[in-house]
């Protein structure tokens, strides 16, 4: 394992959090998220990197590595470092996995703190911030399952949590909306309920709110849609199928997986900028002609000229995950994909 060292007095807070997890970081450049966690979320992740379930894979953050949070009496001292796995020590070649990384990035903008007090842990995990390379990501965070809690959670727990599944769309779709942000214009920043940075945000309160008649509304909001109304042709039309999709694949491969994932979110991401979302739907059509496939040349290969993002699609959230030999697919989490990939099919019918 290759270690980056870094001060806690470097890591800077991430500021693109759809949903919870408060004390989550990055660093300076935005390429990574970092937050605490529990073990059992890192020994997750550990699985996913071999080829067994190598399509699962393709739909969850790329994995870099840990975090040990010193608890020092000097804060100015206490030290972070990071473990990336090597390639060869993982036994797979870098193309071969898509959760190994050749170099180990230099993390600063991340330390994690205890997730607004409810996670006491000096671990954290590093992984790609998947919002990173788009220019005003709009976000959505979607909890899946009408079960909440894995076999270990105690009884007081489990009452809670089938509460909060009973009184929103948890019970009855399998999902909820937890959280979103969605780009408005620097033109009404800090005004009508928008942030000074030109956001409306959604918190897990919103969600709640909404109905098996009316959840429709939540993802009308995240894609800035006419009430009622189909998704009207142009490039917000192709985000959407785009996320279809990318549910339907996603689908397919929990299908043929034998897994229990308690708690765990879809997270949804699509450039909020306009013109910038334009930009990048043109230059990838300009590739495809090219037949770079959005790759270009090796002359060509620095960040200016990678392709803008459109969207992307990932599962997050592994705390509760493991996967179940001879038990079957999950359907408490199938249940959610499915109604969500009905609500998005109505977006384009309706």
């Amino acid at each position: 394992m290759a270690q980056k060292s870094f001060r806690k007095s470097q890591l800077i807070a991430f500021d693109n959090v759809a949903a919870g997890h408060d004390g989550v970081l990055s660093d300076p450049s935005g390429a990574v998220v970092i937050k605490p966690c529990c073990q059992a979320e890192v020994d997750f992740y550990h699985t996913t990197t071999g080829d067994e379930h190598a399509a699962f894979a393709t739909f969850i953050p790329t994995f870099m590595g840990t975090l040990e949070l010193n608890s020092e009496p000097d804060p100015a001292d206490a030290v972070a470092r990071t473990a990336i796995m090597n390639p060869t020590e993982a036994g797979q070649s870098i193309t071969e996995s898509p959760h190994v990384i050749p170099q180990a990035p230099v993390v600063e903008k991340a330390w994690a703190p205890s997730n607004g007090g409810k996670i006491k842990t000096d671990l954290a995990i590093v992984l790609e911030n998947i919002a990173a390379p788009f220019k005003k990501p709009n976000i959505l965070d979607v909890k899946l399952g009408a079960r909440l809690w894995d076999d270990n959670a105690p009884p007081a727990k489990r009452t809670k949590l089938d509460k909060v599944a009973e009184e929103t769309t948890s019970k009855p779709l399998g999902f909820r909306i937890a959280g979103m942000r969605t780009w408005q214009g620097a033109a009404v920043a800090g005004s009508n309920g928008v942030t000074k940075g030109g956001y409306r945000l959604y918190d897990k309160h919103y969600g709640r709110t909404l109905t098996t008649e009316t959840v429709r509304q939540g993802f009308e909001d995240y894609f800035m849609l006419e009430r009622g109304g189909a998704v009207p042709k142009g490039p917000m039309r192709r985000v959407v199928k785009r996320f279809l999709e990318d549910l339907t694949d996603l689908k397919s491969a929990l299908e043929n997986e034998e897994s229990r994932m308690y708690s765990a979110s879809l997270l949804f991401v699509y450039e909020g900028d306009k013109d910038a979302l334009k930009d990048a739907l043109a230059r990838e059509k300009e590739e495809w002609m090219d037949g770079t496939n959005g790759e270009g040349s090796p002359e060509e290969d620095n960040d200016e000229d990678q392709a803008p993002a459109v969207q992307g699609l990932k599962l997050i959230d592994f705390a509760h995950a493991e996967w179940t030999p001879g038990q079957g697919p999950d359907e408490n989490l199938l249940h959610g994909l499915r109604s969500t990939i009905d609500i998005l099919e109505g977006l384009l019918e309706s």
